[in-house]
């Protein structure tokens, strides 16, 4: 599925979601965040997709909540959410379903992420920049406050002070600074950037067991807020239920036998 505002094609064992508003910078919609939500899950139950990347067409990854979507949420009093069927059951805050995806979350960051940008490329579980990146949180700016999840997760991605400067100030910082401080987790050549997550993605497709890279998210996430006694109880349930599957074995005969590996196929 494609609409006018976002573009959906697959690049290798990719799901790409583009945003497609770029006279906007990318400024997202009701519309946008409902298809967006829609094409996750699709991408999600779909065996032969490996993990899901977002980009920006144009020059930007995505300014924000589009200006007149602001005014009414301001008038309102009400936060923006992310819409679609399945919003009734997700966190509060766009985006907060992204952690809870079984696959992995890539943003392709090819631009000024600013505002919900800012937490899109946040709430993926990876960022890849392009050398002309940048970021803002932007709501000190507009009289709000760290929205949707920003004071939770940023903190864990930078550490505290990192974050409360980020926020206060709502500076732009470039993609230097972000790889530097941890936001980024790798720059390269704006013209390399789709390469290098298909790349990273198709090494994933090739050699990893999809249903080992769903656990180990949902270790990590969920381990965030455990204390180490029942994170390490829980990583020794779940290792001792991996060990009875099938990719397991798989994943032995591949080493002995000096050959790829074939992993079953995951859909969420």
């Amino acid at each position: 599925m494609s609409t006018a505002e976002i573009l959906f094609e697959t690049m290798g064992r990719v799901a790409l979601i583009r945003l497609n508003r770029p006279a906007a910078l990318n400024a997202l919609t009701y519309a946008m965040l409902r298809d967006i939500r829609q094409l996750v899950a699709t991408a999600e139950a779909d065996p032969e997709v490996t993990a899901i990347a977002f980009v920006g067409e144009g020059r930007g990854f995505c300014s924000g909540i589009d200006a007149e979507v602001l005014r009414q949420t301001t008038e309102a009093g009400q936060s923006v959410r992310s819409g679609g069927e399945a919003a009734s059951r997700d966190l509060p805050g766009i985006f907060s379903y992204l952690p809870m995806v079984s696959k992995p979350v890539i943003s392709a960051v090819n631009g000024v992420a600013a505002g919900a940008g800012f937490v899109l490329a946040m709430m993926s579980d990876l960022r890849f920049g392009a050398d002309s990146a940048s970021f803002t949180t932007i709501f000190s700016k507009r009289g709000l406050i760290a929205e949707h999840g920003t004071s939770w997760l940023l903190p864990r991605l930078v550490g505290p002070s990192r974050a409360l400067d980020l926020l206060w100030s709502s500076r732009r910082i470039q993609a230097d600074e972000a790889l530097r401080i941890g936001l980024l987790d790798r720059v390269v050549p704006a013209a390399e950037l789709l390469d290098a997550v298909v790349a990273y993605v198709d090494d994933l497709a090739a050699n990893i067991s999809p249903g080992a890279i769903a656990v180990m998210k949902s270790q990590v996430y969920r381990h965030l807020s455990a204390a180490m006694e029942p994170a390490l109880a829980d990583a020794d349930r779940l290792t001792q239920a991996q060990l009875k599957h099938p990719d397991a074995r798989e994943g032995a005969m591949a080493l002995i036998e000096r050959r790829a590996p074939k992993f079953q196929p995951w859909s969420g």
